[in-house]
């Protein structure tokens, strides 16, 4: 009479452990040891670096991507403009006129961009006329927007400055408007770093229990809508 005991199979005996889960793009040799504890720090690290920057970016990107479907309010700019009498003597060129109104204002335009439009002959009234050269002054950064223009001869200059509230400053934050090369240079390793992010996260997504026909649904479904809605903009 055999017992429980006998019967019982033993570990060797076992059938295997079915589990779903797995490194589904991984080899074998990839998928245990060194190299997942380094993908596991790597992704940690990056999404650490980019977290604050990822708060304001993705709350301002949901602000910009409904400006005009859904009307979300996205902040403003509050426009001024005035005339300023030039001294005697004029400025000479579009700098001096530059670093004159920057005293007279009391505004940094060290970083301005000034320019000059050569005059030229334009038809008006069936006529030619000859219009004078422009000069044309522009200061910009996220909170403040200030721009002169000057037509040689007038005796002044047209001065606008427009100041934005705090959802028009993030927003020029995210879209980097006046903004120096350093910070140009430090969201292009947000975007690494997302880009760095979705690999590693699909990753590690795959040690999750589901079958590659799960994956390969959400995966491909979400490229699909993706194209599907890019595709029926472009074509409208």
């Amino acid at each position: 009479m055999n017992s429980i005991a006998d019967t019982a199979p033993t570990p060797a005996n076992r059938p295997p452990k079915k589990t779903n889960g797995g490194y589904l793009f991984l080899p074998k040799n990839l998928s245990r040891g060194a190299f997942l504890k380094w993908l596991r720090r790597t992704h940690a690290w990056f999404g650490l670096w980019g977290a604050a920057m990822g708060l304001l970016f993705g709350f301002t990107g949901i602000l910009m991507n409904h400006r005009e479907v859904m009307k979300i309010p996205i902040g403003r700019m509050e426009p001024k403009e005035i005339q300023i009498a030039l001294p005697e003597p004029k400025p000479t060129d579009p700098k001096a006129l530059a670093a004159w109104l920057g005293q007279t204002l009391n505004v940094d335009t060290s970083h301005a961009r000034a320019r000059k439009e050569p005059g030229r002959t334009v038809t008006w009234n069936n006529q030619a006329v000859q219009q004078p050269a422009s000069w044309q002054i522009n200061l910009r950064n996220p909170q403040h927007m200030l721009s002169a223009d000057y037509w040689e001869g007038n005796a002044f200059v047209t001065v606008k400055q427009s100041d934005a509230n705090l959802l028009q400053t993030l927003n020029n934050l995210h879209k980097g408007v006046g903004m120096g090369v350093g910070w140009v240079l430090l969201v292009d390793t947000l975007a690494g770093g997302l880009i760095l992010l979705s690999l590693t996260g699909t990753l590690l997504w795959t040690r999750l229990h589901g079958n590659r026909l799960a994956a390969a649904g959400l995966g491909l479904g979400s490229l699909s809508l993706m194209l599907y809605f890019a595709i029926d903009a472009i074509g409208a």
